[in-house]
């Protein structure tokens, strides 16, 4: 459903795999909260990082066609649960890009979504684009913003390129 492109995004995704290979942050982190780094934690975050922007419903499907016919998938309720304590971890966020449910997607910095009405392409661009708005909404009404959960929608530089050279 589109790429990220984010020129003041450090683009940190988190690690995930097997002790010794890039999960130990994930599992002390679990650890220090008296859980542990279950197959299906691990999982859920990997799919949520291939994915990259994924309803749970997605999420859980991508599970599923992973595990094959004889695999064993989590249920929907076990996706959901994951990604909840995932998202407590500061793992993965969720961002309401319109309509629907929210999507998934993995990343160790702070971004503001932006999707084009006319194709679905997800862009990520720093929160400070967004620092005169956020102050003036902050003086104004006495409102903070919470730029990580929301999506600005509008059209995108290819749907506009495209628009104006149709007669």
């Amino acid at each position: 459903m589109g790429h990220d492109h984010d020129p003041g995004h450090a683009g940190g995704h988190v690690a995930v795999g097997t002790a010794g290979d890039g999960s130990a942050p994930l599992a002390e982190r679990l650890r220090a909260r008296g859980l542990r780094l279950t197959a299906q934690r691990r999982r859920v975050l990997a799919a949520v990082e291939a994915l990259e922007h994924a309803t749970p419903e997605t999420i859980g499907a991508r599970l599923r066609e992973e595990a094959g016919a004889e695999g064993s998938a989590p249920d929907a309720s076990t996706v959901y649960r994951n990604l909840e304590l995932l998202e407590r971890l500061g793992l993965v966020w969720h961002t309401h890009l319109g309509k629907g449910a929210p999507v998934y997607h993995a990343s160790e910095h702070p971004h503001v979504h932006v999707v084009c009405a006319s194709c679905g392409e997800i862009s990520s661009v720093a929160p400070d684009l967004l620092d005169s708005a956020a102050e003036r909404l902050a003086a104004d009404l006495g409102f903070t913003v919470d730029v990580g959960h929301v999506a600005l929608s509008g059209t995108c530089r290819a749907c506009r390129e495209r628009a104006s050279e149709t007669p």
